[in-house]
């Protein structure tokens, strides 16, 4: 992968499994990353797949934190039953 082409990352949507096609620059220091992130025999689209699961991972952790902060002071002993 040399400097300033353009890499094609194909990826299966959730929704409807529909392929959708993402052009990628990278740069000198994305370069680097991918190598150093890349396991034995993996592709750069592999890679990339792989890091934005982790992305994923990311966000919905985040999400979590925030609502565990907003629910925190919640008391479900003071809560009517809902049997």
């Amino acid at each position: 992968m040399s400097s300033g082409v353009l890499n094609i990352c194909y990826t299966q949507r959730y929704s409807g499994g529909v392929t959708t096609t993402i052009g990628f620059r990278p740069t000198g220091d994305d370069q680097r990353i991918l190598r150093s992130a890349a396991r034995p025999g993996e592709t750069t689209t592999d890679t990339i797949r792989r890091a934005l699961r982790l992305l994923d991972q990311q966000v919905w952790e985040e999400q979590l934190r925030r609502d565990a902060g907003r629910i925190a002071e919640e008391d479900l002993n003071a809560e009517p039953e809902a049997w």
